[in-house]
């Protein structure tokens, strides 16, 4: 059943015989890639073609590994087609990231086997069941609901995450929670992997009438393989529709939701395949600042939808149901809650260091209505959570991630994003780094928090984490010398409610003395920020605080 090396040899039903003999030729073999990888194989590259080769500037390489026609196992059973390939690089044309490459995909393999269900599984990520692919043909091949779905989508699952899920990686609402909901409509997003499209839904509507045929001749033949470099070339595209109508769509660096909903837009829609063995696990970053440049990058592409040409204020209201639209619209919205957050974080604070009244009072009727709406937001998102199989600490930590980046990642995103459009600066795809050591992992298992890095997500952390800090001790101070908390109780419960938040926050500042504390300079600079911050209280709130 585990299809990935490392699972099996750490799985406790790993009991075969040959599972040592198995593993230490799997060893060796993982040690020779290592190694391959670290020396560099751009010198053997470049003998191959005959020209310079790097990463960035290369030309198209096509390498058939295993020919189903061919190529058998020890029991004489024919092998399944395997084909290594790297689309053409050069530095001068741009290549549209992860939707550029897997468009790639798309056309080598029509040219070369043309088959009619294309599965796309992140390089991080591994089959976790082999039944996964039959279940998935059970939706395709069903005639009475078969002909307008374009996608089967599986949840993102990941495995080597702790039982509370310290940084909220899992983010299981989107993964798994809303899926459910989304799957009662059109049908779920597409998040990128884990998924099964029919081929023809990149080439048209549900109505096109698109006919597909298996190449006659061999996979290794000097024609195919001649077509496959074509279509793999850089100027292939030039002046098609790849990436406007056809294949994954171009636009966003979150091309997998982008391309999801746009497919939904002509008509197709999908549906959520949510086995109770995972069909796919992967690894989430087990690294906080990973973690936020991961969203930081999500969000960006989340603007990209919201502002583009096909955006769901627009096309989505006219072409999709009133509430699948809503759900495009409260994903595509995912940063803009930096400004709320933000100002919750630090306002509410600043007016009570001045002992300035912003809500109502204990006693006024508007108070039950906030805290109808705190309570009433906190429970259901509590219950949804539980109910999705997390544990009670597991959603303190989620509610506390999604605080984290709303301060953090949303805003470097709307940020960069706004930038962007002014043309000062250029948003670019960074993977996000999932290699975790042993002792990064022994801290992750601890539940600490990694913030070793001198990284700008730190930042505005630390200050609102101070602001709250300050805001709430001077609260206390003020609330015993003159009362008055009737007046102030719900800034001085934000405050609180900041403080415990931000508890591992003051933990990294003062308390540890491991590497990954947090670095001294951003310590001392959002100490040096805060001080500024409350000073300057009195000229956002111009008021005495004796009256």
């Amino acid at each position: 059943m585990d299809r990935c090396p490392e699972a099996h040899f750490i799985s406790k039903d790993s009991c075969f015989p040959q599972d040592h003999e198995i593993k230490s030729i799997y060893e060796g073999m993982k040690a020779k890639v290592q190694n391959y990888v670290a020396t560099g194989n751009d010198e053997k590259l470049a003998d191959m073609f005959d020209a310079k080769f790097t990463r960035e500037d290369h030309p198209t390489v096509i390498q058939v590994l295993l020919d189903n026609s061919v190529d058998v196992d020890v029991s004489g059973h024919a092998m399944p087609n395997l084909i290594y390939v790297s689309r053409e690089k050069r530095k001068a044309i741009p290549h549209n990231f992860k939707a550029g490459a897997l468009n790639v995909l798309l056309r080598v393999s029509e040219t070369m086997t043309n088959a009619p269900i294309i599965l796309t599984v992140d390089c991080d990520m591994y089959s976790n069941d082999p039944k996964t692919p039959l279940e998935a043909l059970c939706y395709f091949l069903d005639p009475s609901t078969s002909s307008d779905i374009a996608y089967l989508q599986c949840p993102q699952i990941f495995h080597g995450t702790n039982r509370d899920d310290l940084y909220g990686a899992e983010i299981k609402f989107v993964f798994q929670i809303n899926m459910a909901g989304l799957d009662g409509m059109l049908g779920p997003i597409h998040v990128g992997t884990g998924c099964f499209f029919q081929r023809r839904a990149f080439y048209g509507g549900p109505s096109s009438d698109i006919k597909s045929s298996i190449p006659s001749q061999s996979i290794q033949s000097s024609q195919v393989l001649t077509q496959a470099h074509e279509v793999a070339g850089c100027n292939y595209e030039t002046q098609t529709e790849w990436g406007n109508e056809l294949g994954y769509r171009y636009g966003s660096l979150v091309e997998d939701f982008y391309t999801g909903y746009r497919l939904q837009c002509q008509g197709w829609r999908s549906v959520f395949h949510f086995p109770k063995r995972p069909a796919f696990l992967g690894n989430a970053p087990m690294n906080l600042h990973d973690l936020l440049n991961q969203t930081q990058r999500w969000s960006i592409g989340l603007l990209d939808v919201a502002f583009c040409k096909f955006n769901p204020f627009t096309t989505g209201l006219k072409v999709l149901p009133f509430f699948q639209t809503l759900c495009y619209i409260h994903y595509i919205s995912w940063p803009i809650w930096c400004i709320p957050v933000t100002i919750y974080a630090i306002l509410p604070q600043l007016a009570l260091i001045r002992g300035f009244t912003i809500f109502p009072k204990v006693f006024d009727p508007w108070f039950l209505l906030h805290c109808f709406l705190f309570i009433g937001a906190y429970c259901q998102d509590f219950l949804e959570f539980k109910l999705g199989g997390g544990t009670t600490r597991g959603w303190y930590n989620n509610q506390r991630a999604w605080i984290v980046r709303s301060v953090s990642s949303y805003t470097f995103a709307v940020m960069e994003y706004t930038l962007t459009k002014l043309q000062v600066s250029t948003s670019g795809f960074n993977v996000t780094s999932k290699v975790v050591d042993e002792e990064r992992r022994r801290m992750y298992e601890k539940g600490m928090m990694e913030f070793g890095l001198e990284s700008p997500f730190f930042y505005p952390l630390s200050v609102a984490g101070l602001v709250n800090l300050v805001a709430f001790i001077y609260g206390v101070v003020q609330l015993i010398k003159y009362g008055g908390l009737e007046d102030l109780f719900v800034q001085f419960f934000l405050a609180g409610f900041g403080v415990v938040n931000s508890w591992p926050v003051y933990e990294a500042m003062v308390l540890r003395s491991d590497h990954a504390k947090m670095p001294l300079k951003i310590t001392v600079m959002s100490i040096g920020l805060t001080s500024i911050i409350c000073l300057a209280a009195p000229l956002v709130f111009q008021i005495d605080v004796t009256k």
